[in-house]
């Protein structure tokens, strides 16, 4: 398992605010390392009000909240971050869920949301990839999610709502 805390991994370390790495990493299949990861765009229409943050579970297996839930409308058009290649388009238990795979090993995740996609479908940043359906928040909400090499990230990351980390001296020498 990678060190440093889940929230910290994944984090573009040198990109700047709004930015994807841009390498494609030999594990992302050869459609999707074909297409370099653009910057990423907020898959709803504005205003993107996140109703609940990511919350990093401590382990791959313990509570968290593994994505944001940004308010939108049911019915509203959810579109692509980032090109890439559908990894996932589908019912999952009750709701539908489409996953798109990028570069540098990223698979980001919608839902609840009816797919216009198949899976292997190439996407373009900011084509349309389904419809918001109504039933993870009371009052509409899509979860993003973003997953990097199997470990959740904040999609904050990649959207430019986190500031990079700076490292500063603890001593005076």
């Amino acid at each position: 398992m990678s060190a440093g805390p889940p929230a910290a991994r994944g984090a573009p370390a040198s990109a700047p605010a709004g930015a994807a790495a841009t390498a494609a990493a030999a594990d992302t299949g050869a459609a999707a390392s074909r297409i370099a990861a653009p910057r990423w765009e907020w898959p709803v229409p504005t205003p993107h009000p996140v109703v609940r943050a990511f919350e990093a579970p401590a382990t791959r297996y313990t509570a968290g909240h593994r994505g944001i839930d940004i308010g939108a409308s049911p019915g509203a058009r959810v579109v692509a971050p980032a090109t890439g290649v559908v990894h996932f388009a589908g019912r999952v238990v009750d709701r539908g869920v489409v996953s798109v795979r990028h570069a540098d090993g990223l698979i980001s995740s919608f839902e609840p949301v009816t797919g216009i996609v198949e899976e292997g479908d190439v996407v373009a940043l900011g084509s349309p990839i389904g419809v918001l359906d109504q039933g993870h928040c009371a009052d509409g909400c899509l979860h993003f999610g973003v997953r990097r090499h199997g470990d959740y990230v904040s999609p904050l990351l990649f959207l430019g709502g986190v500031p990079p980390s700076v490292l500063l001296p603890t001593r005076r020498g």
